[in-house]
């Protein structure tokens, strides 16, 4: 099920993009989704902290109160980690829309061709993360992990210990070094070597201070004396590099 959310102030331009959106997922049969609209960013806000967030937010960037830039903020505070497409009559606000790690910035009229194009990547994008994962094998028996349910991972004496959105699994013991039985993991971006047996997931970090990483559960984790500022460089740039869409 893919889960969107449009936010537009004006009831005119939220009822054109419901359309749009309906139409485009009527128009892709395999496609399941759920489209819902909200006129204002604290409405949507409150729904995505209640729902645990959606997958896509169509923003309006102009709103009274709370604008799409400043509720993007916020939805990347709560640790939605959703993909974020801006509609706007301005290009004034491309480079606010980058701090946000938006997808996409259309400028409206939105034109159906373009935005249907862009739709497309962010489809994409959503389930090449959705289907990402690894093979631990536990006392239990193998275990399919998905990466995107990877907060951090360390070491736990001979084993290694995932912590996962939803619970912490440990792998049987391991015959090789953390890094190489890690391998898998530290192929994928997201992921990133803290010292020498502890790795973290960018996309579950919010923020780095000082020697601690935030994450979006409301977790501090301590980062190694040594590896704090190259962590907090490597986040920042991973953020960077992932907003191309394609």
């Amino acid at each position: 099920m893919l889960r969107i959310a449009i936010c537009d102030d004006e009831e005119k331009q939220r009822s054109e993009t419901t359309a749009l959106l309906t139409s485009y997922l009527q128009s892709h049969s395999t496609l399941d989704g759920q489209v819902e609209a909200f006129q204002s960013g604290h409405a949507l806000l409150a729904r995505a902290e209640e729902a645990g967030g959606f997958d896509l937010y169509i923003l309006d960037i102009l709103m009274p109160e709370l604008s799409g830039i400043e509720t993007g903020r916020h939805l990347r505070e709560l640790g939605k980690g959703g993909e974020i497409i801006y509609l706007t009559n301005s290009n004034d606000f491309a480079a606010d829309s980058y701090d946000v790690r938006a997808f996409f910035y259309l400028l409206k009229p939105v034109e159906q061709g373009k935005l249907f194009h862009v739709l497309d990547g962010a489809v994409e994008k959503i389930n090449r993360r959705r289907s990402s994962a690894i093979v631990v094998s536990t006392a239990d028996g193998p275990r399919r992990i998905l990466l995107e349910h990877i907060r951090y991972v360390e070491r736990v004496g001979r084993c290694i210990r995932y912590y996962c959105t939803d619970r912490a699994i440990d792998s049987q013991s391991i015959r090789v070094s953390f890094r190489e039985a890690a391998a898998p993991l530290l192929a994928d971006p997201r992921f990133c070597l803290c010292g020498a047996s502890f790795i973290l997931n960018f996309q579950h970090v919010t923020g780095v201070k000082g020697q601690s990483a935030l994450l979006d559960n409301g977790q501090v984790v301590a980062l190694p004396r040594s590896a704090a500022p190259e962590f907090k460089k490597a986040w920042g740039s991973y953020w960077l590099e992932e907003k191309d869409p394609w």
